[in-house]
């Protein structure tokens, strides 16, 4: 699974076995894509593609055989994160309202300069539970077939579609609600 090149060593030309990055250029981009797609923040970003990368290179040095579509095995855990990193914002939020109900409630700051649209996705993407968001990123943006997404996760295909039916009408009707289409 992972290729081996060698470099030239800095001192007495020994030649030393380097290992390559598990993700190419454009699997890292995909990555990165379902990561801010999930509503991971920029900031944030390459600490997923890093967690991506570590877990591929874990999978491999347990001895646990490649998957078959590094692609898309990616994908599905950058999914994972971004849910993950959405279950522990909402940890921190719940824990943020406690603690703003103990002291005077300070201002928010202004919004950042986004598109409308752009907003009303990221918030209705928000809004769907954690099992609709995922199958919703991993089909139109990480571009995964409906029999690829049930592979990946481990379940029926006509859990996908209805869990994407649910989603994409939800989303739907969230951006028809804000007025944003």
């Amino acid at each position: 699974m992972l290729r081996r090149k060698a470099r030239r060593g800095q001192g007495g030309g020994a030649v030393q076995d380097v290992l390559d990055d598990p993700l190419d250029a454009a699997q890292e981009r995909r990555v990165r894509a379902v990561l801010a797609l999930g509503g991971v923040p920029q900031a944030d970003l390459l600490d997923g593609v890093q967690q991506v990368r570590l877990r591929l290179l874990e999978r491999a040095a347990s001895g646990r055989e490649a998957p078959r579509d590094v692609s898309a095995w990616a994908a599905v855990v950058a999914s994972n994160l971004a849910m993950d990193w959405h279950r522990a914002k909402k940890r921190q939020e719940r824990l943020g309202e406690r603690l703003a109900a103990l002291r005077q409630p300070a201002a928010h700051p202004s919004g950042e300069d986004t598109s409308l649209l752009s907003l009303a996705v990221a918030q209705g993407l928000d809004d769907l539970p954690d099992a609709q968001r995922q199958v919703l990123v991993l089909r139109f943006f990480a571009d995964l077939s409906v029999r690829g997404i049930a592979e990946e996760l481990g379940i029926p295909e006509g859990t996908v579609k209805s869990r994407l039916h649910t989603a994409v009408r939800a989303l739907r009707a969230r951006l028809h609600e804000d007025e944003v289409v």
